[in-house]
């Protein structure tokens, strides 16, 4: 197995075998990433051919400042914004009165772990608000980077997201992942 700097400079030199390294080492974490983000694996799988394109291209602005893969992670993040945009994704959105509709699976909850059944439950929202809450309390982003990533206002970013906790806090709650008690709610309240 290569190490990163290896990568790097195979992938600078278009040397396929780095190329490879590079995909196999760091595309499952990335496609997770992706998964967040889209509404259908075939969604998050082209996000993330798009990303490695983009990733292989322009591996020569890699500038050994921060870390190798939070480089790749903000390339995958843009590719993952960039398709929702063109693919004009983020016209789909509900209203909170209507959140309440919103058809939640039921499975065996002793099954999974709490974490699968947290980013499932944020899968289901409206792709508008699950962007946004990625963006801010998965990814970092502030309000205003995120507005200027998806072309919103600053104040749309944060609604969005007000309201994306809302609608994930009755989901976990009709999928009895919390409960209703006051602890529960406050750890969607403390999400960022």
């Amino acid at each position: 197995m290569l190490e990163d700097q290896d990568i790097i400079q195979g992938c600078m030199n278009n040397d396929a075998l780095a190329q490879r390294e590079l995909y196999n080492k760091y595309s499952p974490k990335m496609l997770s990433l992706c998964y967040r983000f889209a509404n259908y694996k075939t969604d998050a799988q082209d996000m993330l051919q798009e990303g490695f394109i983009k990733i292989f291209t322009q591996i020569h602005s890699f500038q050994n400042k921060g870390s190798f893969e939070g480089w790749i992670r903000r390339i995958i993040v843009h590719s993952c914004i960039n398709y929702l945009k063109k693919h004009k994704k983020f016209n789909d959105s509900v209203e909170l009165e209507y959140a309440e509709n919103i058809k939640v699976k039921q499975e065996s909850l002793s099954n999974i772990m709490l974490a699968k059944q947290v980013i499932e439950c944020i899968r289901l929202l409206p792709i508008g608000y699950r962007t946004v809450l990625n963006l801010y309390a998965i990814e970092g982003y502030s309000h205003k980077e995120i507005g200027e990533l998806l072309d919103i206002q600053e104040s749309t970013s944060r609604s969005q997201y007000t309201r994306a906790k809302v609608i994930l806090e009755n989901i976990l709650i009709k999928k009895s992942i919390i409960s209703n008690d006051k602890e529960s709610i406050n750890w969607v309240a403390s999400l960022k």
